[in-house]
């Protein structure tokens, strides 16, 4: 298709996707998140609206790129009219980063062959910019105070060890491989003593739990994988890798960079390059698996 009938929609998954692929094609994942969970905006690591409410999705995955682009150690993100209402305002020259609104319109139409009115949803993508705080001047106080961590990282985590045990998975330990077998449904492990740190642990085990989630009786993700390196394992691979990162962030930690998945960095981008929506669609794939496995630990407070 050429340049020329490039829908607006059409072009922002082309921007976006692009973006992924050239910080990929450098050995970088954008999906790592740039900052610690040192901010006072809270523990959560997600990029933060103004409001504090968690950015979702494919949007987490462009404000972290912006951020490692331009170094910046704050979460929160507005618009420039926000900026302005706050009593704040956007520096000279400062060039904004792109979040997607996605949404829906419903529309009557009448079938040709019946004469009969039916009601059909159209999805529909919107785009817009907003800022980090650290290129705005004159906001409250509070938009940029940072915490100091106390977190030994030799620690187990309580919080991240109630997460994963609220889920009920049968997760065993031993060995040297971390993985997840879809035939017994189990989730293996290597012993927490056997990892750097326990930021490593839990970061593995939130991968292994995402991939946890494709279950029949979970979720039901099926992207068609028969063997290694192919198109739906890398799809399923994608999905884990964001997952564990959203996960992550919402659970304070740190992500740390496995080494067998360097190899998956060339499979990936063979997906994305293929695909422009594939991003987007592993974004929201992985969206579902964090709100799935955060969702036991909820009822699990409900009921207390």
């Amino acid at each position: 298709m050429s340049d020329t009938n490039e829908t607006p929609r059409q072009d922002i998954y082309s921007r976006i996707t692009a973006s992924v692929v050239e910080a990929l094609e450098r050995g970088v994942k954008p999906w790592t998140q740039p900052w610690n969970a040192s901010h006072a905006a809270g523990h959560v690591s997600r990029p933060l609206r103004h409001t504090g409410e968690p950015y979702s999705g494919i949007n987490v995955l462009t404000l972290w790129s912006s951020a490692m682009g331009a170094h910046y150690t704050a979460p929160i993100w507005m618009t420039f009219r926000q900026a302005i209402e706050l009593g704040g305002h956007v520096r000279k020259g400062e060039k904004g980063s792109p979040v997607v609104y996605a949404n829906s319109i419903s529309r009557t139409e009448t079938d040709e062959a019946t004469g009969d009115d039916a009601v059909r949803s159209i999805p529909f993508l919107k785009a817009y910019t907003v800022f980090n705080v650290e290129q705005i001047e004159g906001l409250p106080g509070h938009f940029y105070t940072r915490a100091e961590s106390t977190r030994n990282p030799d620690e187990r985590i309580a919080d991240a060890e109630a997460f994963f045990a609220a889920t009920r998975a049968d997760i065993r330990h031993g060995g040297d491989c971390a993985y997840y077998s879809p035939g017994l449904d189990y989730i293996q492990m290597p012993d927490f003593a056997a990892f750097r740190d326990a930021q490593s642990y839990y970061a593995t085990l939130a991968h292994e739990a995402t991939h946890w989630t494709k279950h029949q009786n979970r979720l039901d993700r099926d992207f068609g994988r028969k063997r290694f390196g192919d198109d739906g394992y890398a799809r399923e691979e994608l999905v884990a890798e964001l997952g564990a990162a959203f996960l992550c962030a919402d659970l304070g930690l740190r992500l740390e960079d496995r080494d067998d998945h360097a190899a998956y960095i060339g499979h990936w981008l063979a997906v994305l390059k293929e695909d422009k929506r594939a991003i987007f669609a592993a974004a929201a794939h992985a969206q579902r698996a964090a709100d799935y496995l955060a969702g036991f630990s909820r009822r699990q407070e409900a009921a207390a």
